[in-house]
């Protein structure tokens, strides 16, 4: 009877929860869960942004980045929620992508800018990731998470320790990993909509976003070129159709677009990956911003991301990566990771690599039931303590130590001018002088982009071309030295 008393008052309480946690949400008209008030939103959105901005800077253009901000808060402003601290900004990223976190914080990548072309474009992208926020979508994620570990003990949701906005920020790293819904794209979808169009722009600009995103997709066949974008936000069944039909019932068909004013803000803007943060020639790994240079085993597969740089092996048992170290110098450094739960190491030893102080150790750890071994390597170099691991499974490492050991050791100052003198690919408008099609702007103006890119950035239908005088976009610059 107690047992049975306990569940009906653990039943009674999660049904008051749910229903105290219910209100109709102003942008959607639906009742939505929510057990995170606004101002709850608002402090985990700037933990968060803190955090993002951290590792994925701002882009250095003053003029886009106001340009970009004005437009946002203009639609913003017209939304059911404007009272929000509203940010927008564009981050220095390669990657075709455009997100939000709660509390009204809006990001654009350089990269996806580059494949747009006109303001009313811009706008459905903001438009659809405001509609995000004004709809709550990841609020109500988190809530159906809460709620899902309930089985911990509902007093925690209850209680005042659940108020308190310290433990909602803690929780802001795991806001990018949220993956929205079919519905809630197609939400997000109409609602983006809606608030282009009362900011006055051409509804049918939207379609061709979509359209742009799904030929980025379909230029490579590994997909290796997916927008971010399409990946976190799984396109909705019959999107199309249905944004269409939007329109058409709204009538949307006579608002603005603004192709010119819009080309002039991205004329310049960097295009693919920055060699000055970063780029391989084979498997040499050369840092023109930070001035280092690794080479890593040959067969072994590479990345390079914002906050390291990697390499694998093909059988997957062993890698070698390197990052910044958060310690005032080497010694520290590899004390602090000797002193790390389940690490066996070795005592450190002092080394001079390549002109530079340092300290390495050999280690054994347990990892998911795994035995691995490896080294790390920590130098001081021009303001910086590097941290290098070569990492592997215990019963292969002896076959791949020698080669990942090779790769820490191969760490230098980059001294040669011309893997230090690279700049990156930017785009540039020209006017064609003649009908052209996306091969021969690319002969024309010297692009250094293929003609499929050309098509796709110019959003040019196969055999559509550019017409006489007509403003296109051509990419120009960035090779990088044999």
């Amino acid at each position: 009877m107690t047992s049975l008393m306990s569940r009906l008052i653990w039943l009674a309480s999660l049904v008051s929860v749910v229903v105290s946690g219910c209100a109709v949400n102003p942008a959607t008209g639906q009742r939505q869960l929510s057990l995170i008030d606004e101002q709850q939103e608002i402090a985990m959105g700037k933990e968060a942004h803190q955090q993002i901005l951290k590792t994925m800077p701002l882009y250095g253009d003053s003029a886009l980045q106001d340009y970009v901000s004005g437009l946002g808060h203009d639609l913003a402003r017209r939304t059911e929620r404007p009272e929000l601290p509203w940010t927008f900004v564009v981050l220095d990223d390669a990657s075709v992508n455009a997100f939000a976190i709660p509390g009204g914080h809006v990001y654009v990548t350089r990269g996806i800018l580059g494949y747009m072309n006109t303001e009313a474009e811009l706008a459905s992208v903001l438009g659809h990731e405001i509609g995000h926020v004004t709809a709550r979508h990841s609020v109500e994620q988190m809530s159906k998470q809460q709620l899902l570990g309930l089985g911990l003990g509902i007093g925690a949701l209850v209680s005042p320790e659940f108020a308190r906005y310290g433990d909602l920020a803690q929780a802001g790293a795991g806001l990018l990993l949220l993956k929205y819904s079919r519905a809630d794209e197609a939400q997000a979808d109409h609602l983006g909509l809606r608030y282009m169009m009362q900011g006055g722009y051409d509804g049918r600009e939207m379609p061709k976003v979509f359209r742009t995103l799904e030929r980025v997709s379909e230029a490579d066949s590994n997909g290796q070129r997916l927008p971010n974008w399409l990946s976190t936000h799984p396109a909705p069944e019959n999107r199309f159709a249905s944004i269409s039909a939007e329109i058409d019932r709204l009538g949307g068909r006579d608002g603005k677009v603004e192709r010119a004013r819009y080309l002039e803000h991205v004329d310049g803007i960097t295009f693919g990956a920055d060699p000055r943060q970063g780029y391989f020639r084979g498997q040499h790994f050369y840092h023109p911003q930070l001035r280092f240079q690794l080479t890593f085993p040959d067969g072994w597969k590479t990345s390079n991301e914002v906050e390291r740089v990697a390499a694998s092996s093909s059988e997957g048992d062993a890698a070698v990566q390197l990052t910044l170290a958060d310690k005032p110098d080497a010694r520290s450094a590899v004390e602090a990771f000797a002193s790390r739960e389940g690490v066996e190491g070795t005592a450190a030893q002092a080394t001079r690599l390549h002109g530079l102080d340092g300290y390495e150790s050999a280690f054994s750890l347990q990892s998911q039931g795994r035995a691995l071994r490896g080294e790390v390597l920590y130098l001081d170099f021009a303001g910086h303590v590097y941290q290098l691991v070569a990492l592997g499974v215990e019963s292969s490492w002896n076959d791949r130590s020698a080669a990942a050991e090779q790769a820490l050791h191969s760490f230098a100052p980059l001294t040669e001018a011309r893997y230090l003198n690279v700049s990156p690919a930017r785009i540039e408008l020209v006017k064609a002088a003649r009908t052209m099609t996306a091969e021969e702007l690319r002969q024309a103006y010297d692009s250094t982009v293929d003609a499929q890119t050309l098509a796709i950035i110019n959003e040019l239908a196969s055999g559509q071309r550019v017409t006489p005088g007509e403003t296109a976009k051509v990419v120009t610059g960035g090779k990088l030295p044999e």
